[in-house]
């Protein structure tokens, strides 16, 4: 558990004080920009009650005073880390073959981490669409909400049949745990040839910090229970240093 001081603890709450202030005013702004907007176009749109209107201004700012204090606390919280930036074996490894991967492959990927805003998103895509589409219909404005409301239901549960198709085959490869990954053969002395690897996909910064601490040691003890290996540089320095330390406690005496 992190312990955090008065001060520490002060500075993250001005942060995300003004990340707060900052959002949640550009949301007013846009909100009510678009809802002025909105009113001048559209007749369906005058119809609506002032209350409906006031939430949409309202729920607007909302939500950009929570999402930019959120952002604010997370980039605090990653500058006051020393461990921020870390990466362990299996993240630069993954690093390397994420950057050699084709356009298609990184797209693919892209979509698969962000398949639940991509629904979201197509949502609210398809709403405005419906409602642009049906806006001139000779009907009352709550049967255009119900048709607009019919159609971006038609194009979200495809984009939900897609993304289900995507957590399945996540789930049957594991690729939602490990992934397989293309490296460095360690045995290579000219580090040329490229072996597959299976590594663990960290959850959270950090997460197989402990995998590398203890694969370290078993090489080093591995090290030493083998004659004829080269000692490593730190270990040719640490012999010399204690060489001296003996020449010195030697001479004094």
């Amino acid at each position: 558990m992190k312990v955090i001081s008065k001060e520490e603890e002060a500075a993250h709450y001005g942060v995300v004080l003004r990340g707060g202030l900052v959002g949640g005013s550009a949301g007013l702004a846009l909100g009510l920009g678009g809802v002025m907007l909105a009113s001048r176009r559209y007749p369906a749109f005058r119809s609506l009650t002032l209350p409906f209107r006031t939430f949409l201004v309202t729920s607007t700012a909302t939500f950009g005073a929570i999402v930019n204090a959120e952002r604010r606390s997370t980039a605090f919280q990653r500058a006051n880390d020393p461990g921020h930036g870390y990466q362990d074996e299996a993240q630069r490894a993954a690093r390397l073959a994420r950057e050699n991967d084709p356009a298609y492959r990184r797209l693919a990927r892209w979509g698969r981490d962000n398949r639940y805003g991509i629904v979201f998103a197509s949502w609210l895509a398809s709403m405005a669409v419906a409602l642009a589409v049906v806006g001139r219909a000779p009907i009352s404005t709550a049967q255009k909400l119900v048709q607009a409301r019919v159609y971006a239901q038609g194009l979200t549960l495809a984009v939900l049949v897609a993304s289900a198709a995507f957590e399945a085959s996540d789930a049957n490869r594991g690729s939602g745990r490990w992934e397989t990954v293309m490296v460095l053969d360690p045995s290579d002395p000219e580090h040329k040839h490229l072996i597959e690897k299976r590594v663990h996909k960290e959850q959270y910064e950090g997460q197989d910090l402990w995998r590398d601490m203890v694969e370290a040691e078993e090489r080093r003890l591995a090290a030493k229970k083998q004659p004829g290996i080269a000692p490593t540089r730190s270990t040719v320095r640490r012999r010399r240093r204690r060489r001296r330390q003996q020449q010195q406690q030697q001479q004094q005496q």
